[in-house]
């Protein structure tokens, strides 16, 4: 237990024996960001399991019980994950439901198009402050898109897990003002592990932005634009299907014309079409994990999965 905590229990008597509330969350980041702000009172359950995709799943009567017995669910929204909504509103009908992409001050991203990659995204503003005091409004984006039209992978950018700590922190003392100081407590806590790893991370990342790679998933744009890094193209874009012959002849071509010498893939991703895309020039393989699906044991979970990022990343150098 964190000395903070623990003299945070000392002086306010009977706050260890409120009643905490049930939690359910999402994906392991968001489950990441709510254990750490009800470190030491409880633990949240995580629905969809880290081997399971976030964009189709089907739920089973274990974690459908986990959303009926919840006070509370963090998830990020139907945008990541359009089949969650249902039961959400369903079996967690009388529990406070946040959906992170909807609160207020989030860094939101459209889908990038395959023009917007490589040597024809030249004209493209790139001219982003990089730099992690940044906020939605230094991008121009707010939360005006359409569903469908946002990328949804924004946790991401640090500054949107930093501002959803406080956010988690306030619904939470809410539901139980009891704890209300050690929930706001842990949430500044976990803020200041996530400024110390990114500082952490952007000096390890010093120089990465000369990398030239390619992604097998576009859902990295979050962490991209907060460290200077752009990829030449991806596989696919945002959630769409594999890709036809035409696209991956068309991707081989780009390859070896930009002088690409990493491939970033995911665990789950068609080692097949891997191989084919590994032979248009000698790249290495790069395994990268977009939701910290290893580290969900890790506390605290977000500063472990930036640098599990970062390390990916510099792995192409």
């Amino acid at each position: 237990m964190h000395f903070r905590l623990a003299l945070l229990l000392a002086v306010l008597p009977g706050s260890a024996f409120a009643e905490v509330p049930k939690v359910a969350t999402d994906i392991p980041p968001v489950h990441g960001l709510v254990s750490r702000v009800m470190d030491g009172l409880g633990t949240p359950a995580l629905v969809v399991p880290p081997s399971a995709s976030a964009h189709s799943h089907d739920l089973r009567p274990s974690e459908a019980a986990m959303l009926e017995e919840a006070d509370a669910v963090f998830w990020i929204g139907e945008e990541l994950s359009p089949w969650l909504l249902r039961p959400v509103e369903t079996l967690a009908s009388d529990a406070t439901v946040t959906a992170l992409l909807d609160v207020e001050g989030t860094v939101l991203r459209p889908f990038r198009e395959a023009e917007e990659f490589g040597a024809e995204h030249d004209d493209h503003d790139h001219d982003h402050d990089h730099g992690h005091e940044a906020k939605a409004d230094d991008h121009g984006h707010d939360h005006d898109h359409d569903h469908g039209e946002i990328d949804p992978h924004a946790w991401l950018d640090p500054d949107n897990a930093e501002l959803w700590l406080d956010v988690i922190a306030n619904v939470l003392s809410e539901l139980d003002p009891a704890n209300a100081d050690i929930y706001r407590a842990n949430a500044a806590a976990g803020r200041e592990e996530i400024q110390m790893a990114f500082a952490k991370v952007q000096e390890d990342m010093s120089g990465a932005d000369g990398i030239r790679y390619l992604v097998f998933h576009d859902a990295y744009q979050y962490f991209e634009a907060r460290f200077g890094l752009e990829p030449v193209g991806a596989v696919t874009l945002g959630d769409a299907a594999a890709p036809g012959p035409a696209r991956i002849a068309s991707l081989q071509e780009q390859l070896v014309r930009s002088g690409t010498n990493c491939l970033l893939t995911e665990p789950q991703e068609n080692s097949r079409l891997i191989s084919v895309l590994a032979k248009s020039g000698a790249m290495k393989i790069v395994e990268i994990d977009p939701i910290g699906a290893s580290l969900s044991a890790q506390s605290p979970f977000y500063p472990a999965f930036l640098a599990s990022l970062s390390a990916s990343f510099n792995a192409c150098r």
